[in-house]
């Protein structure tokens, strides 16, 4: 199963107009994890998925491909 994370997340900030700095202090997170997020070089703690999904106001199924 291929991982839509990155891809989902670096859409969701685009659509958005948001930086990855502002959603870095948004989360409270450094730049640097934001950008190996959408990289697909880490992924967030389940605290940080349940942040992000709630700032974009979509389902951490959303985010994670099991649903469109």
């Amino acid at each position: 199963m291929e991982n839509l994370f990155p891809e989902r997340l670096k859409e969701l900030r685009q659509e958005r107009r948001i930086g990855q700095i502002r959603l870095a202090k948004e989360l409270e997170v450094g730049k640097s994890i934001v950008s190996l997020w959408e990289r697909g070089e880490c992924e967030p703690t389940l605290s940080k998925l349940i942040a992000i999904a709630n700032y974009f106001g979509v389902s951490i199924d959303y985010l994670a491909g099991l649903e469109n």
